[in-house]
């Protein structure tokens, strides 16, 4: 005896979505915003950028290999935005870029070598979070940071020798730092020009840059 199967009337159109689901979603990427930087020769610059209306300045490190990266400051001497370019690379920023862009520079001076010595710069260190938490630590002759106990902020990491000139790169993890990534990777540069700071922490995690300024405790 043959059988056949009743199917509602109300269920066919399910059953036929259902039927003809077998199709592979494509979905397209939306492609990064190009950005373009003008692109220094090796070496660490003080540059200015922007315009009339708008003037900005910055640091600029450019390495052998085309490795860069652009500090842009704002009115506070604070981190506002870090280009980077890893050699051969396209540009990418921290925050990053919602259009397309073209930076710029109105001038760029050459800067003074910064110390790339940790042993030189072995101590007890305090710096502010943008929330208003210390971090106290220490830099250790090998690089390495410690946070000291019973700060609020503690940070730890490592600064060893890097590709960009004038500076060390340097690793972080952060905890009790409010506001700020638990993890990030960037440089560490002592300059002169930031006394009385000792030296400035500048990373990001990709989507958010941690600027300290670490002073002698």
């Amino acid at each position: 005896m043959n059988r056949f199967l009743l199917v509602p009337l109300a269920l066919l159109p399910a059953l036929l979505v259902a039927c003809g689901s077998d199709d592979p979603v494509v979905v397209t990427p939306t492609p990064a915003p190009v950005l373009k930087v003008d692109a220094l020769a090796e070496g660490t610059y003080m540059v200015a950028l922007g315009n009339e209306a708008q003037p900005a300045s910055g640091q600029y490190y450019a390495a052998a290999d085309g490795t860069r990266l652009l500090v842009v400051n704002d009115d506070s001497e604070r981190v506002q935005t870090l280009y980077k370019q890893t050699a051969g690379g396209a540009w990418t920023s921290v925050p990053a870029a919602k259009t397309a862009a073209t930076i710029s520079l109105l001038r760029s001076d050459t800067a003074t070598a910064a110390v790339t010595d940790a042993a030189k710069l072995v101590g007890r260190y305090i710096a502010q979070t943008p929330a208003g938490a210390n971090a106290a630590f220490t830099l250790a002759a090998d690089g390495t940071l410690a946070p000291l106990a019973g700060s609020v902020c503690q940070l730890a990491g490592k600064a060893v020798a890097g590709k960009l000139p004038g500076t060390l790169a340097v690793t972080l993890t952060l905890a009790g730092c409010s506001g700020l990534p638990a993890s990030a990777s960037g440089i560490l540069v002592a300059d002169t020009a930031y006394a009385p700071a000792r030296f400035r922490l500048l990373a990001d995690d990709g989507s958010q840059s941690v600027d300290l300024w670490a002073y002698s405790e």
